[in-house]
């Protein structure tokens, strides 16, 4: 099972690659580009097939995907298509990028190109490709939280807390020496009460009412119903070390210091409404560009995990080779069909949030490496406009591909270490 989950989820990562193509193939189309290729993966070539003007195929290497769209790179200044060759180390590389943008050049692709396409235009096809990611992660998501549904808390109580402890000294079960029982065991809390009211207000699920609580001082009267009947319970709440509930998703545990009650609520599993999915869309996005933010400082971390050993940070990078892995531990779990499809599900769609984000960067050789250019050479010609000069022409971006050479090093790098951590060390999601 653990096999047969690597081997699907990889598949519906090739699909996602494919689905990401497809979005700049569509729209480079529908501006009358020529795209002679359409690859999902790298290296050699496993089988393809032409339709059309353009060759399709799939590759050995499938940790990625790309379209050849002719003329990518404007060519140097008084030339239509970019076919000279300089000496020197960085004018060679700057004329082998243009020269191997138009390497499938034909007659009559003069027009046909990238960059003779308009600022606005170049970024659509550039935007396209991230914009099918996005896409794909909201469907996946919406149909995981209003299809199958997920666990939501709610304000009956599933378990009462012993005694106080730290959140951030929590080992496991039963209690340490010394530690004091927590203000909902001294109050008589049971399980299965549900809280009628808190202070004297209502809350109709459990963030509302866990936030409440430690805001809350002293002792604060607190509403149950327990078996049909309603009783008063008085607890006094005390200050303890808790989880920051306003930690982005996916980011490492913060703790702060707040009034602690001691309940664990039930945590049935609920289908979501369309506002909720939205909300849990914004959290997701939230906590993946945070995580984004953070992926340099992690280096360390992956290094201790592939040559020292060390347990790998469960919120921390993964490749397409870990993420795989994390699908097989998903179908080697005892759970039952509908909770491994979800799971299943929910990973391809962060995925694909991530993979839309990752390629929003503006560097490089990443999708925003193009609309950056884009975008400041429309700024250039409505300068130019406004002061009744002449068109400045393209950006030329062949020149930034030194600076984009070392960018893609450095990416690649990043993405071998983490797969290599992936291989010798993965991530254990402890389902």
């Amino acid at each position: 099972m653990l096999v047969l989950g690597i081997v699907l989820f990889a598949l519906g990562l090739l699909l996602s690659i494919a689905w990401h193509e497809l979005g700049h193939y569509t729209a480079a189309r529908r501006f009358g580009i020529r795209v002679p290729e359409f690859m999902v993966g790298f290296g050699p070539t496993v089988l393809s097939v032409k339709k059309g003007e353009t060759r399709f195929g799939l590759k050995a290497v499938p940790l990625g995907g790309y379209i050849r769209m002719i003329g990518m790179i404007p060519p140097a200044p008084g030339e239509r298509v970019g076919r000279s060759r300089r000496s020197g180390p960085f004018q060679g590389m700057v004329d082998d990028v243009r020269a191997d943008s138009v390497r499938d050049f034909e007659p009559g692709d003069e027009d046909r190109q990238f960059w003779t396409r308009k600022p606005w235009q170049r970024i659509i096809v550039m935007l396209a490709g991230p914009f099918m990611n996005l896409v794909l992660a909201i469907v996946l998501f919406a149909i995981v939280l209003m299809g199958f549904g997920v666990a939501t808390p709610q304000p009956v109580v599933n378990a009462v807390s012993e005694c106080v402890v730290p959140a951030s000294s929590q080992t496991g079960p039963g209690c340490p020496p010394g530690a004091p029982p927590t203000p909902a065991a001294q109050a008589g809390f049971q399980p299965g009460d549900r809280i009628v009211s808190f202070a004297g207000q209502t809350y109709p699920d459990w963030p509302s009412l866990q936030r409440a609580i430690r805001d809350a001082r002293g002792t604060v009267p607190v509403v149950v119903e327990r078996n049909g009947a309603e009783l008063t319970l008085y607890p006094t709440l005390i200050e303890n070390q808790v989880p920051d509930l306003d930690t982005p998703l996916g980011a490492d545990p913060r703790y702060i210091t707040a009034s602690f009650l001691g309940l664990e609520p039930i945590q049935p599993v609920m289908r979501q409404t369309v506002g909720q999915v939205t909300e849990r869309m914004g959290e997701m996005l939230e906590g993946s560009v945070y995580a984004i933010a953070r992926l340099p400082e992690k280096v360390p971390a992956l290094f201790g995990a592939v040559f020292l050993g060390e347990e790998r940070e469960v919120n921390g990078p993964v490749s397409l080779v870990g993420v795989s892995v994390m699908g097989g531990q998903v179908l080697e779990q005892e759970r039952p069909v509908a909770v491994e499809i979800s799971i299943f599900l929910n990973l391809l769609a962060a995925v694909n949030l991530s993979l839309c984000l990752l390629n929003l960067l503006p560097i490089l050789p990443l999708d925003g490496g193009h609309v950056l250019p884009a975008l400041w050479e429309a700024v250039k010609k409505r300068i130019a406009r406004l002061r009744g000069r002449p068109d400045p022409g393209p950006v030329d971006l062949a020149r930034l591909m030194p600076i984009g050479v070392g960018f893609a090093a450095v990416i690649m790098a990043y993405g071998l270490l983490v797969i290599v951590a992936d291989i010798v060390n993965p991530i254990d999601l402890g389902l």
